[in-house]
């Protein structure tokens, strides 16, 4: 539980510290994916906790990808593909 805190604090710290020209992916965009997978997260872990270590790494390994990127699009994508295979 303490690794997905540490996730979800930094998703929220690379929302909130990206930038990119891109109108439809803004910074604001990138943070409210970065949280809505970060809800995704928690609520997968809550269903079904024997999920947490493998559903934290792929959140994990996205996180670190896109952290401090200025290309906001790639990470918007990728903030969306992994909410949808949470919710799978």
């Amino acid at each position: 539980m303490k690794k997905f805190l540490l996730v979800a604090v930094g998703l929220a710290v690379l929302g909130g510290s990206a930038c990119s020209k891109a109108p439809e992916c803004t910074a604001e965009v990138a943070s409210k994916k970065a949280q809505d997978m970060a809800a995704a997260l928690q609520e997968a872990v809550t269903k079904d906790p024997s999920k947490a270590a493998d559903l934290t790494a792929k959140v994990q390994e996205v996180t670190t990808k896109y952290q401090g990127t200025a290309i906001l699009a790639d990470a918007c994508r990728a903030y969306d593909e992994v909410t949808a295979a949470i919710k799978d």
